[in-house]
């Protein structure tokens, strides 16, 4: 596995712990961007992939996930959280300036860095989104209808058809494995629809991943997110299959190695 280290800073809401992986000779940068209720140390196979790909990688534990400060998994208003990846991106810079920039966010990961392309779409190189809570996500709904929040954690079995990683993400004690909390679900909810009504992406090349038996974040929901969100470049790979966490399927290796063809397509521009 690839060396790391830890950046502490000042977030929104209390302090963010982010992981580096530093690469030397790197060609671009990695912004990565994890779930709901998990930490960036789930990626060390993603950033170990990457830095032998020539990138440098760079991802926080959002607020009250992981190592980072806060109420477990509260999120009050995603927008902060986009500062806070935004913050990690100016760290990355002052390590390594000059390098192209790709963003790469899972799940709840993927609607962060959805609205993150919005925003500061302008500096990055291109964009990454795997399994992305985008465009209609019917459980946000679902979990919302009732006056209290029913107590429903995420099933670990619906993560990967290799049952190991739903074994060590079980047994994980940085990982939440609690019922979600209302205001973090109305936050997704406000979130998507402003990045319904915030436009396309226009020229910023998007690669877009996902299983197509994913039951966490289904398929058809997204796709719907993804033709509001998308610019003039895009590419879609969808896994027969394969369930929610694409980078952590049997079939990761061929993931992984289509994220890789994508950036050095991107690169060689």
């Amino acid at each position: 596995m690839a060396d790391s280290r830890e950046h502490s800073f000042a977030g929104t809401r209390g302090g963010v712990t982010a992981r580096e992986w530093p690469c030397e000779g790197a060609r671009y940068v990695v912004l990565l961007v994890h779930g709901y209720g998990e930490h960036i140390g789930r990626y060390e196979h993603v950033a170990d992939a990457l830095v032998n790909h020539g990138a440098a990688v760079f991802g926080p534990d959002h607020m009250g996930h992981g190592r980072s400060a806060g109420e477990r998994v509260l999120i009050e208003d995603f927008e902060d959280v986009v500062t806070d990846v935004h913050t990690v991106e100016e760290l990355a810079r002052t390590v390594y300036p000059r390098l192209p920039v790709v963003l790469i966010g899972h799940s709840m990961g993927g609607l962060i860095a959805a609205r993150y392309a919005q925003r500061y779409g302008t500096g990055l190189a291109a964009l990454v989104l795997s399994g992305p809570v985008i465009g209609i996500w019917e459980p946000v709904r679902k979990l919302l209808a009732p006056p209290e929040v029913p107590d429903v954690p995420l099933d670990p079995k619906l993560l990967s058809r290799d049952m190991a990683v739903g074994a060590t993400y079980a047994n994980d004690p940085l990982v939440w494995h609690g019922p979600f909390k209302r205001p973090t679900l109305e936050a997704f909810d406000r979130t998507l629809e402003t990045i319904s009504k915030s436009g396309a992406i226009g020229s910023l090349p998007l690669l877009w991943l996902h299983g197509d038996d994913d039951r966490i974040v289904p398929l058809p929901g997204s796709r719907t997110g993804i033709e509001e969100f998308r610019g003039t470049e895009w590419t879609e790979r969808i896994y027969p299959g394969a369930r929610h966490e694409v980078f952590n399927e049997t079939n990761k290796g061929e993931v992984l190695a289509d994220v890789g063809e994508f950036v050095d397509g991107v690169l060689a521009r």
